[in-house]
């Protein structure tokens, strides 16, 4: 009676217990194997940044991985093994690595395929150039958190060096005011050394050209002479206005010159910089580089193109109600552009890419744009190339060759960006092309 018993109770667990976890196991890997079979018909991931390689030798598929991604559709398990799915929309958290018990993951840059250029750096986040550091997106890694934990070493490993500064120079000169920038900035600010950043655009860098509402991932982290911010998620919004609070109540913002391009920069006999920019000259005895990897916008190249009707990053979608607009691209930045104008008012929104379909999407954009092209709330123009651009119209070619002109207001061009290597070859720093290799190899 009691072994009755027993094996009543270890039944009652199991239909309990056991059954459904095997069940949604078996349910995700279903779905995991689905995605990754519309991948591969897609032509197969070519991640250009940091992502996760799964070594199948030594994957158990113990999943931990798959659980601790906060991006959710990167890893996913097939054939009971941890599978990097969608690469391309890794951002760098770096906590599937950490998580797996056996070591079967590794973070690289690029893939055999597609190449990454990066700056050589060491330990210290300096280049081979004695007195240049790479800090943030442009040395291979992203996210908020990353950009202030290098920030702050960085500074810490500056503090530590014994060079001296003539009383004509500054300590540091950061170029560039995105996360890392700005980090760096409350880092000199907090050790009292004297210090200039510039920016070409706006404090807050890539982050101010998300769309609106989109949501960056990020962690707590501690900023200098403000305090702890604790949120795991935030809307872009929000996080601008947190940065321009932080930045007036700390008062860094003197310290920084919005609007202003770095140019280039030498190293004197003297041993500090003389940094140029399009506004003015600066000299310092060490440079950090933070001016991630977008760059500058790639161009089409076409007549037209420098009017002031043409853009190649979205600050607020509510300006352009009523407006006839044409976006370039299919990447998800082109993507979510077009989604959020298609939600202003009266406006037509039309999108041009030179391929007949789109590849390489995150999932809900591409079920979203699916739905507005179906809906005509935007209008799809496959396999076309703009030809010219005015303030009032916009010509393209169509796959046979044919132009056509539109009525139109504004372009969007989303089309990627180029990292300044030529000027960074001639400050003497060394760029390395990454093969799906690890930063530091």
């Amino acid at each position: 009676m009691e072994t009755l018993l027993i094996w009543i109770i270890a039944a009652g667990l199991l239909l309990v217990f056991v059954v459904p976890y095997f069940l949604r196991h078996r349910k995700a890997q279903r779905k995991a194997e689905t995605a990754l079979r519309e991948v591969e018909k897609q032509g197969g991931p070519q991640p250009a940044s940091l992502h996760p390689v799964v070594n199948p030798g030594i994957c158990i598929g113990a999943a931990n991985c798959v659980a601790v991604c906060p991006e959710k559709d990167v890893l996913g398990l097939v054939a009971g093994q941890a599978v990097a799915i969608h690469p391309t929309h890794c951002v760098g958290h770096g906590l599937c690595e950490r998580s797996c018990p056996v070591e079967a993951i590794q973070l690289v840059l690029g893939s055999a395929q597609r190449g990454v250029d990066i700056p050589r750096i060491q330990e210290n986040f300096e280049t081979n150039v004695d007195g240049i550091y790479v800090i943030g997106e442009l040395g291979g890694m992203g996210l908020i958190r990353n950009a202030f934990e290098q920030a702050r070493q960085c500074i810490d490993g500056i503090l530590r060096e014994k060079r001296s500064v003539p009383d004509d120079a500054y300590d540091v000169l950061i170029v560039g005011c995105g996360p890392a920038g700005l980090a760096a900035s409350l880092n000199c600010l907090h050790h009292g050394l004297r210090f200039v950043t510039i920016e070409k655009e706006d404090i807050g860098g890539t982050v101010r050209y998300y769309p609106r509402r989109k949501l960056v991932m990020t962690h707590p982290v501690k900023v200098p002479g403000y305090g702890k911010l604790s949120y795991r998620e935030v809307s872009k919004e929000d996080l601008i206005e947190t940065w321009e609070d932080i930045v007036t109540t700390t008062g860094v913002d003197a310290h920084i010159r919005t609007g202003e391009l770095f140019t280039g920069g030498e190293q004197r006999d003297d041993g500090c910089f003389e940094v140029q920019t399009n506004e003015d000259t600066y000299r310092a005895r060490r440079v950090v580089l933070a001016i991630g990897r977008r760059g500058i916008p790639r161009k089409l190249d076409i007549p037209g193109e420098e009017a002031p009707n043409v853009a190649y990053s979205l600050l607020d979608p509510d300006q352009y109600q009523g407006y006839r607009i044409t976006i370039v691209g299919g990447g998800d930045s082109a993507i979510e552009a077009a989604l959020s104008l298609s939600d202003q008012p009266d406006t037509t929104v039309r999108l041009s890419y030179r391929k007949d379909k789109f590849s390489r999407l995150k999932p809900a954009n591409q079920e979203r744009i699916e739905r507005a092209i179906t809906s005509g709330d935007v209008t799809f123009l496959p396999e076309t190339n703009l030809s010219r651009i005015s303030e009032t119209q916009v010509w393209y070619v169509d796959a046979d060759g044919e132009e056509h002109v539109l009525p139109n207001d504004y372009v969007f061009i989303f089309i990627g960006g180029t990292l300044p290597t030529s000027m960074l070859k001639e400050m003497g720093i060394v760029i390395d092309t990454k093969f799906g290799e690890p930063i530091s190899a």
